[in-house]
């Protein structure tokens, strides 16, 4: 390439870089930073489109019900192709401008990013108050978490979207193995905290070795340390985590942030 196709490539990716963008909605001008977007051209899923310029866009910080998208033998969970109409409604054919809180990429080379149609409209809000997402957060991309969990419940409270279905219930620690596998949420109370082998767990019941127990690593609890957190604090506290449920001395769920349990009664 010679000096000045150089100069020039390099011209062009300033101006794409500094574009005018759309300011962000009040709520989230200091939690994301605003960034050039793009026509929406097509819908995948609940949770993930592609933008004109070609870019595949997942919806960070939600998670809609699952499309097979090609996978054998995967069965749609409940309410995904409503998912997908509603964000073609909510996005095909206009401009949408990004928002990055976090991560910028993942490894099948998507953009994860928050996306804010011309009006201010925050679409994984707009997913998330219609009951057709849940809150689904990472350890590298928790901003506006706290937002999204208030919109979330509302539409939980109201049983709208995927609320009113039984595969999205909120499980107690008593019936959380019927649901190993899956993604969920489980609400109860905390019986004991304890210490082993360079983790912390969070357990449910007197029995470790077969009750439902949350599990940290020394740089999730690090994370809470860092939030003022002191996890020794949660027993007898009643919580909701949420998080992949696993089969490990009983059913249990990996935190990695504090933005996947919530305290509901102190």
């Amino acid at each position: 390439m010679s000096s000045l196709s150089r100069v020039f490539s390099a011209f062009c990716l300033l101006l794409l870089t500094t574009a005018p963008v759309a300011a962000l909605p009040d709520a989230l001008a200091g939690v994301l930073e605003a960034a050039p977007g793009g026509e929406a051209t097509t819908v995948v899923d609940g949770d993930t489109l592609v933008l004109s310029d070609g870019r595949e866009v997942r919806l960070v910080g939600i998670q809609a019900p699952k499309l097979p998208l090609g996978r054998a033998g995967f069965q749609a969970w409940p309410l995904a192709e409503e998912a997908k109409a509603y964000l073609e409604d909510l996005t095909l054919g206009r401009e949408l401008e990004l928002g990055f809180g976090g991560r910028r990429g993942d490894r099948h080379g998507r953009v994860l990013a928050h996306l804010f149609d011309s009006d201010g409209r925050w679409i994984q809000g707009e997913m998330l108050r219609a009951g057709l997402a849940r809150v689904y957060s990472f350890a590298d991309n928790r901003a506006a978490v706290a937002e999204m969990l208030a919109l979330e419940q509302a539409a939980r409270l109201a049983r709208r979207g995927i609320w009113a279905d039984s595969f999205y219930a909120v499980r107690s620690p008593e019936d959380s193995e019927r649901w190993l596998g899956g993604f969920e949420l489980v609400e109860g109370r905390i019986f004991a905290v304890g210490r082993g082998g360079g983790r912390t767990y969070l357990n449910f019941a007197e029995d470790w070795r077969e009750d439902f127990t949350i599990a940290l690593d020394r740089g999730a609890v690090e994370l809470f340390d860092a939030r003022g957190i002191d996890l020794k604090t949660f027993e007898g506290k009643t919580v909701r985590v949420r998080g992949w449920l696993k089969s490990y001395n009983g059913p249990m769920i990996e935190v990695t942030h504090p933005e996947q349990i919530e305290v509901l009664e102190e």
